[in-house]
């Protein structure tokens, strides 16, 4: 893969807008955890737990927005190579699929990322400034939450990268992450087993607060998984994008 080929893609992006849907997406999660703080009656930005609430907010937001919004920004850059012959016209100047989606990858990856760290530093400026929380921000446990919501995003994009690329109709990739987001929320009932079994059950897996005992407690981040799956993933992709550069676009 080429920085030409990453290049080539962050100049599509530009035209499809991705930046202003990783906007969308960081206001949203952003809204949703000021909303779990001010509809709690219970709330007290004197608490030592306070920040628990913003940590469960975010807890929530960001499995109920992000796999819909992570599949658009996927079939967006997908999109473009089926309506307009990309994948032969690339192949034939030495960018072959695989190579493409590996750089669509890379591309929307640091966007995702940006977003994505952007989102929990947001929201702690909030907490600070908005909500008036008086307690420092448990930056340790903040940290882990974050890179883990991250480590399931990315995953989470890689595999609506393959759907899009595979599947030319991109109402079946967007359908998945519908389907996707009520997976995700609802794995967050589920025991941590059955959280296991899909991708969208690793964002309960990686929840660093819930309500419980009368009000908003910390919760262990189960870091191990996510990693694992992280590798699992990344290797997968790895694999069928390099099937992809054996296959004629």
């Amino acid at each position: 893969m080429s920085g030409a080929a990453v290049a080539n893609e962050f100049a599509k992006m530009r035209r499809l807008r991705v930046w202003l849907i990783a906007v969308l997406m960081t206001l949203a999660v952003l809204g949703l955890s000021l909303f779990t703080v001010v509809s709690s009656p219970d709330f007290d930005p004197g608490s030592p737990g306070a920040w628990n609430a913003l940590l469960a907010g975010m807890s929530l937001g960001i499995p109920l927005i992000c796999p819909l919004l992570l599949a658009v920004i996927a079939s967006r850059l997908t999109e473009v190579e089926h309506t307009g012959n990309g994948w032969l016209s690339q192949a034939t100047a030495g960018i072959t699929p695989g190579v493409m989606c590996r750089a669509k990858l890379v591309a929307l990856g640091l966007v995702v990322t940006v977003t994505t760290l952007g989102t929990g530093l947001l929201v702690i400026l909030s907490g600070k400034l908005l909500v008036g929380i008086l307690a420092p921000p448990p930056l340790g446990r903040w940290t882990v939450f974050t890179l883990c919501m991250l480590a399931v995003n990315l995953v989470v994009l890689a595999l609506h990268l393959l759907v899009s690329a595979k599947v030319e109709n991109q109402l079946v990739a967007l359908g998945i992450g519908v389907l996707g987001c009520v997976l995700a929320v609802f794995s967050q009932g589920l025991p941590t087993a059955a959280a296991h079994v899909t991708p969208w059950g690793y964002y309960a897996l990686a929840t660093a607060a819930d309500y419980g005992g009368g009000g908003y407690i910390a919760v262990d981040v189960c870091y191990p998984s996510i990693i694992a799956l992280a590798v699992v993933i990344g290797i997968a992709f790895a694999l069928v994008t390099d099937r992809f550069d054996r296959q004629e676009a």
